[in-house]
């Protein structure tokens, strides 16, 4: 039989932002939308149901259980992916390996269902890095890589916040030390003029703080 379940996985356009924190009591939000996605096919095209929202077919023929079981499985799995590829990248920059945050995931998820670009209000309480993409194929390992390359970018002689390396510095910031990150299916007409994702992805502690980023942005090794 054939099960759908919405896409947790999959890019023509793209942009991303994330959060400086100025001190532990408060943040300023920052919004850019001029960050390029150069992209790449991470998975087969995904089908668009007629109501927009995006689907693909599980075969479970064969499978134990049901289907409650092959969608906790498919999330399972994304918790995994989300965890081994954050790690991936921080472990060149000596940065500690981080763990999901079952805490962070259902705010995560809500905010990144709204389909809004924009910067919820943690109060410092998280770190926050967005970024979203149209095409069938775009997909939270884009929107990772995006982020991740800002490194060449960062000034290591002049260490902190800047509009185009604060992605990158949040996600190998070495206090933080979990993460939650949701993906969105969302219509034409929210974040682009035709259907988009949209990837929100939350850290505690939060980093891009002031004053902390020589012991917290480390070099490539």
């Amino acid at each position: 039989m054939r099960f759908q379940l919405p896409a947790l996985l999959s890019t023509i356009f793209a942009f991303s932002t994330a959060l400086p924190h100025d001190n532990v009591d408060g943040l300023t939000l920052f919004s850019d939308q001029s960050l390029p996605e150069s992209g790449q096919v991470v998975s087969t095209p995904l089908q668009f149901g007629n109501d927009g929202e995006e689907i693909f077919a599980i075969d479970v023929d064969g499978l134990d259980g049901d289907g409650d079981n092959v969608g906790a499985a498919i999330f399972e799995e994304w918790k995994a992916t989300v965890v081994r590829t954050h790690n991936e990248y921080r472990k060149h920059y000596g940065a500690p390996p981080v763990t999901w945050s079952d805490a962070l995931y259902p705010g995560t998820n809500q905010w990144a269902s709204q389909c809004k670009f924009e910067h919820s209000n943690g109060q410092g309480k998280y770190g926050e890095n967005l970024a979203a993409g149209t095409g069938n194929s775009y997909g939270y390992v884009d929107g990772l890589k995006s982020w991740m390359d800002e490194a060449s970018k960062y000034d290591y002689n002049h260490p902190g916040f800047s509009s185009g390396t604060g992605h990158f510095t949040q996600v190998v910031w070495k206090s933080s030390n979990q993460v939650a990150c949701a993906i969105a299916n969302c219509r034409a007409g929210t974040i682009f003029g035709q259907a988009s994702k949209n990837i929100v992805c939350r850290y505690t502690p939060a980093g891009n703080f002031a004053g902390r980023y020589p012991e917290n942005v480390g070099r490539r090794q």
